[in-house]
């Protein structure tokens, strides 16, 4: 007796080969060349808190505003593919209900566009097409992927500067858990401002180049740990004007304890962070393991039945006997 191979057992064995050798590919090959920042980002996170804001009609501070910050962020899919990079264009807003609704974001109690580019895998800043300001650090708007449990040096656009944000432990959002990392500023001298004397407590003087001030009360984000967005904001600005050289601030434009993303900015934000960091996890995670084990396990049987094959019975083979007439050629 001999024994054959099935075509169907070779079938497993390749299957499972194949699916042995996939299972690190899907881990270390395709899923890092999917954690990538999008080029057509279009979003918008609204801010909302309440507190004192510098009233240009009546010329003096008013307390207890509601405060409304919106932040659009839009990627400019052209710069982006023609650099190789993130091309993110940011306007912020920052409105009282006297400024809201607004046909002109011109027209807000204070308007900022800028333009962020970032490294599409690691997040970091890079210095080209039309990037305004020099933006540093490493985050701003969202985290690199795989957010780790320490400090972090978080770009805050009105300082002009990084602020060390430091790992809290983790809080829920929307019943979604994320990693939470706070900071704050203390008063920083950051420009200087053309305004009336009388708003610095100099009436005698028409114009002054008073100076700009700023600090933060605190800032709160919460991030989700894969991709790295933002799920939940909270931040505290303070901003002031003082007389040339002096100590104390004359004058508050805006100071707020807390403004943080509205319930329905929330809703999305965890809404895309599932998704996206599920995308992740599949790539990552479920598919490899899925085709490691399925791999051995085809592997494993496929081998089993190479090894036992098909028993058939030997054909006996026809010898030959001096009394076998042998074939004559003839011509």
């Amino acid at each position: 007796m001999r024994r054959t191979t099935s075509p169907f057992s070779l079938v497993l064995l390749g299957l499972g080969t194949f699916l042995l050798v996939l299972a690190p590919l899907l881990a270390w090959y395709v899923q890092p060349r999917a954690a990538v920042n999008p080029i057509d980002i279009d979003t918008t996170a609204v801010y909302t808190g309440r507190g004192s804001v510098f009233d240009t009609d009546r010329i003096e501070t008013v307390p207890d505003r509601k405060i409304t910050v919106t932040q659009r962020v839009r990627g400019n899919v052209e710069d982006s593919e023609r650099s190789g990079k993130a091309v993110w264009d940011v306007i912020t807003t920052v409105d009282t209900d006297k400024s809201l609704p607004a046909a002109d974001p011109h027209d807000a109690l204070d308007f900022a566009p800028h333009r962020w580019v970032m490294d599409r895998k690691t997040t970091r800043p890079v210095h080209c097409c039309g990037e305004k300001p020099y933006i540093e650090g490493e985050a701003y708007l969202k985290f690199p992927f795989d957010v780790q449990k320490r400090s972090y040096q978080w770009w805050d656009n009105t300082l002009g500067d990084t602020v060390v944000l430091r790992y809290r432990g983790t809080e829920k959002v929307q019943g979604y858990t994320g990693y939470k990392f706070t900071g704050s500023v203390p008063p920083t001298r950051t420009g200087t401002r053309m305004v009336p004397g009388s708003i610095v407590d100099q009436p005698d003087r028409p114009q002054v180049l008073a100076e700009e001030w700023y600090s933060n009360h605190g800032f709160e984000l919460v991030v989700d740990q894969a991709t790295g967005r933002v799920i939940y904001a909270q931040t505290g600005p303070r901003r002031t004007l003082r007389a040339p050289g002096e100590k104390k601030d004359a004058a508050v434009l805006l100071d707020s304890r807390k403004v943080s993303f509205t319930t329905a900015t929330q809703k999305e934000a965890v809404r895309q962070a599932k998704r996206d960091s599920g995308q992740l996890r599949l790539v990552g995670e479920t598919l490899p393991i899925g085709a490691a084990v399925t791999g051995f396990v085809l592997v494993v049987v496929g081998g089993v039945l190479v090894a036992r094959g098909r028993k058939e019975p030997e054909q006996p083979v026809p010898s030959e006997t001096p009394d076998t007439p042998q074939p004559t050629l003839t011509m």
